[in-house]
């Protein structure tokens, strides 16, 4: 159900740049221009700012710099039947909060936003740095109810489908390193990490989590990952707007999901991987249950595993393991972020 601060809201970015009368406003809520301007200082309280004129109204000048629940939810283009959105201050991880929604019997889809995690967490259950409001760190609930088998290659959709928004909504060249890693020239921007519960022979619940660098924390970053990580403010050369971006990431997650859920995936992936896949044709090392595996990647099977040629020139396949690219210097491929 929209609140008056949607409602003001969706007139005011409908209307951008130009001005909202208070009256038009208070006529289209069904209250006084007190009660409409109350609900503009709410918008203010929350990093709104607005410039304000008699007999003009208001227009929007700045909007906010952290998340903000009904600023997504006005700018969301996809919203399938009982969706929800959260976004919390803080949470442990929104990993964790999305699978207790789940038990909960929370409806789905949803998701969960958070500002900070305290306990943000990647795959190997590496930590995963979650402390600047300028970043995203979202998990959605899904119950699926489709065979485990299917889901092998559903991380690496995702990963393709997140590379194919952030190129075009900040104009910037990311790719993807198997199986979760989203990197831009061998700096991490994010992470993904998909988590499910299976119920007899069927996925019960599955939680995709994402952490996203969006913009330079504003004390930089920790010493242990300034070598290692990006953010898309870095690779685009400014701030990128986070409310909007998390609308239309949420919208594009939405829309892959149902198109994995009904086979429509596969009509596009094997091109979407092949355009944004940054190991193909390069020598890596692989490492599998303690054991360090060496060649070049040649591609992915039709169940996601990574195919190798190693150094006697016989081809090998791996569903699981950690990657480095050999040639970098920089240290391991997923210490610094999240998620699988």
């Amino acid at each position: 159900m929209p609140t008056a601060e949607h409602l003001i809201l969706r007139e005011l970015l409908a209307h951008e740049p130009e001005w909202v009368s208070g009256t038009a406003l208070a006529a289209k809520l069904g209250v006084s221009r007190v009660a409409v301007w109350q609900h503009m200082e709410k918008l203010r309280a929350a990093g709104f700012r607005f410039e304000a004129q008699r007999a003009r109204g208001y227009r929007v000048i700045a909007r906010p710099g952290t998340l903000y629940a009904p600023l997504i939810e006005t700018q969301l283009k996809v919203r399938p039947r009982h969706f929800s959105l959260s976004v919390l201050d803080e949470i442990d991880s929104t990993n964790d909060e999305a699978a207790r929604e789940l038990t909960a019997g929370r409806p789905a889809p949803f998701a969960v936003l958070a500002r900070r995690q305290t306990r943000g967490r990647g795959r190997f259950g590496r930590v995963w740095h979650s402390e600047s409001p300028a970043n995203l760190y979202a998990s959605f609930g899904f119950r699926p109810r489709v065979d485990p088998g299917r889901m092998q290659t559903f991380t690496l959709w995702m990963g393709v489908n997140l590379c194919e928004l952030l190129a075009n909504f900040a104009q910037v060249t990311p790719g993807i390193k198997w199986p979760n890693d989203i990197l831009f020239d061998g700096r991490k921007a994010g992470g993904m990490l998909t988590e499910a519960r299976v119920d007899a022979d069927e996925i019960r619940d599955l939680v995709f989590g994402l952490g996203l660098n969006v913009n330079r924390p504003a004390h930089g970053w920790p010493a242990d990952l300034g070598r290692r990580a990006v953010s898309l403010e870095e690779v685009a050369g400014a701030p990128l707007d986070l409310n909007r971006l998390a609308a239309a990431l949420i919208g594009r997650v939405l829309l892959a999901y149902e198109a994995f859920v009904d086979g429509e995936h596969l009509k596009t992936f094997a091109d979407l991987w092949h355009r944004y896949d940054v190991l193909r044709g390069q020598p890596i090392a692989l490492l599998e249950g303690g054991r360090r595996h060496h060649g070049v990647v040649t591609g992915l099977d039709d169940e996601g595993a990574l195919l190798l040629r190693d150094e006697a020139g016989r081809g090998q396949r791996f569903r699981a393991g950690e990657v480095t690219l050999e040639k970098d210097q920089r240290g391991g491929s997923d210490q610094s972020h999240r998620k699988e």
